[in-house]
């Protein structure tokens, strides 16, 4: 690539027109798609870091993310028959009677972006669909959203479906959401509370050891 991290730094920054604008003149200059998508994912964890710091707040968070899905679209056939290095798989959704996704979504699209292949089961998730997908995927660690205080028992009804499906000990759970707390995650039976998306990130990428 011609000037090297030039689409990182305008994600870090977010300008939107920018970062799109320079993404489809590497298209054209043949640049090829693997590299690109490399000076996103550069970009999404840079600006995961300084969320951490406090310097970035969860708007600026959707913001990337959304930046990151738009040219996500443009690569994607670009690489299709390319062999891509995928760091691990995680299954996300939001539990049974919760249809909020906006946190759920932010998760993805770090994790996206930072190289894990996520299976997004979506909202309103019921225990056996995280089972079925968690045996099918192999995945290390599942993500359960919830956004609403009544979610909670279906946060220990998911966590109980997969202890009685006899795969317990081959995923680790981790669980996320406004009104979720460290207590809550170990009454539920979950292995980690992520008090926001980077900490998501940061659990995968250490569960996976990258």
């Amino acid at each position: 690539m011609a000037n090297k991290d030039v689409i990182r730094d305008a994600l870090i920054n977010l300008e939107e027109e920018n970062v799109n604008n320079l993404v489809k003149e590497s298209i054209k200059s043949s640049v090829p798609a693997g590299d690109i998508l490399k000076e996103l994912q550069d970009g999404l964890i840079e600006i995961g870091k300084r969320f951490e710091k406090g310097e970035l707040y969860i708007p600026e968070l959707i913001y990337a993310g959304m930046i990151m899905k738009i040219n996500m679209a443009l690569l994607e056939p670009l690489m299709k028959g390319v062999a891509k290095e995928r760091k691990g798989k995680v299954v996300l959704g939001t539990v049974y009677g919760d249809v909020h996704d906006i946190g759920k979504d932010i998760v993805k699209s770090l994790l996206e972006g930072s190289g894990f292949e996520v299976i997004d089961l979506g909202t309103s998730v019921e225990p056996s669909k995280f089972v079925d997908s968690i045996k099918e995927s192999g995945a290390k660690v599942v993500g359960l959203s919830a956004l609403l205080t009544i979610s909670f028992n279906a946060i220990a009804d998911t966590v109980k479906a997969i202890e009685n499906s006899g795969i317990r000990g081959k995923v680790l759970i981790m669980v996320g959401g406004a009104p979720v707390t460290e207590l809550v995650a170990k009454s539920t039976g979950c292995d980690f509370y992520g008090k926001d998306a980077y900490e998501g990130l940061k659990y995968v990428s250490n569960i996976y050891g990258v």
